[in-house]
């Protein structure tokens, strides 16, 4: 069965153009000219990935990227004309797995999306025992469910994917490579601001104090580690 890519943009003319290069390798593609559209077609259509522009009336996509990120983990790849750090990591934040700048062109935006597409079907690594434990944090790996005390944590796919790759390796050093190469894949290696972005999102959600982190440790000058 092919695969559903929602294309969001006020510009028809931009979204026949990603319609047909899409098209071209095989995905069905859902349209959507503003970011209320968009939520509303994730939430009924359930694509497998939303491309989503930035600037755009009535939501943009920042806010549509947050909206949705409260009902699915779909991944997202934001298209910005914008490409200053400040703007990548707002869309990183807001829970975008990945960003593209205009302009671009057709290969880089089919790699990326075959990327994303891939590690979005990757399956979780292997665990001889199905629940996994630090503190009050657990993980039952045969639900795919995270939480912290009694609270359940609602994780991004990108988020969970990187908590498993700390608990599978807990006690480890991992390098930013090694987490982007395991996480991201190998075409990722210097995308250091998605991994330092994806890192301080899971602070924020599993650490008491995000800025005295326990559960995720930073080595100076090595990497990361669950200790």
């Amino acid at each position: 069965m092919a695969e559903h890519i929602l294309v969001v943009d006020d510009e028809p003319r931009f979204i026949r153009l990603i319609e047909a290069n899409l098209q071209t390798e095989g995905f069905e593609v859902l349209m959507a000219k503003n970011g209320k559209e968009a939520v509303d077609l994730v939430a009924t259509q359930k694509p497998d990935l939303v491309l989503m522009d930035v600037m755009m009336p009535e939501m943009d996509g920042f806010q549509a990227c947050e909206r949705i990120r409260e009902f699915s983990i779909v991944p997202i790849i934001m298209l910005t004309a914008k490409g200053d750090e400040e703007h990548k990591v707002r869309a990183l934040n807001m829970g975008a797995d990945d960003y593209v700048v205009k302009p671009f062109s057709a290969t880089e935006l089919l790699a990326r999306v075959r990327a994303v597409m891939r590690r979005s079907q990757r399956t979780a690594p292997e665990f001889a025992d199905s629940l996994f434990t630090r503190g009050e944090l657990r993980i039952d790996f045969a639900r795919a469910e995270v939480s912290q005390g009694d609270q359940p944590v609602a994780l991004s796919a990108t988020e969970y994917r990187l908590l498993l790759q700390f608990a599978r390796n807990a006690g480890k050093t991992l390098t930013a490579e090694d987490l982007l190469r395991n996480v991201w894949g190998p075409e990722y290696s210097e995308e250091k601001e998605i991994l330092w972005v994806s890192i301080s999102r899971l602070r924020q959600k599993l650490e008491r104090d995000p800025k005295n982190p326990e559960l995720i440790v930073t080595h100076s000058g090595e990497g990361y580690m669950m200790p």
